[in-house]
């Protein structure tokens, strides 16, 4: 029998699933593991109620979506919590895309509490990290947005490693326009040297 400190200390699993049975069947995974879970039958559900610790196991449903979407959303929305995908035998590629837009794994359902175990063990040094890392990512978004298409063209070319009289030429403007594009794009950023604007375009991922 786990010890009580031992259950408490263990991530609170929010899963978003459509499928009624299919949540009955995440729930007793996150029982069996010591878990305590939270159910969502959508996003926009657990949007309306955002998760402030723990880790997000989302059905990989491309008829609504897929992750791509709910990973786009979270940003959007501010949530940074650690993502895991799932779904029902899902193919090698599917599961290779998911982790590239930023899912830590991918699990198969229905799924068993052993592997559901092991993942969150295996990933427990990298939730950490990964929600550090999708706060940035939220953070530099945020940033980013307050940008006019114009300095956000001259941002493009500056992480393309273009001078001023370069990205001139390819925006079909003058140097000295690009000058001033760039000054303000830096302001409104908050970026101190170009190198750190090119950072924050980076973690921004787009």
């Amino acid at each position: 029998m786990q010890h009580e400190t031992e259950i408490a200390a263990k991530p609170v699993l929010h899963f978003i699933e459509r499928d009624t049975q299919a949540r009955v069947a995440c729930v007793q995974a996150g029982l069996a593991i010591g878990c305590h879970s939270e159910l969502y039958s959508d996003l926009s559900e657990l949007m309306a109620y955002p998760p402030r610790d723990g880790l997000i196991i989302a059905r990989d449903d491309a008829m609504h979506g897929g992750i791509s979407l709910i990973l786009d959303r979270l940003v959007e929305v501010g949530i940074w919590l650690p993502v895991l995908a799932m779904d029902v035998n899902p193919r090698p590629a599917q599961i290779v895309s998911a982790i590239k837009l930023g899912a830590l794994d991918f699990l198969v359902m229905p799924l068993k509490p052993e592997r559901l175990e092991a993942s969150i063990s295996r990933l427990a040094d990298e939730v950490q990290e990964a929600s550090a890392s999708r706060r940035r990512l939220v953070e530099a978004r945020e940033r980013l947005s307050r940008l006019s298409a114009r300095e956000k063209e001259v941002l493009e070319q500056l992480s393309d490693g273009l001078s001023n009289k370069e990205m001139a030429r390819v925006l079909d403007i003058s140097p000295r326009t690009v000058e001033i594009h760039r000054s303000n794009m830096m302001l409104k950023i908050g970026a101190r040297h170009p190198a750190e604007a090119v950072r924050l375009k980076l973690e921004a991922r787009i």
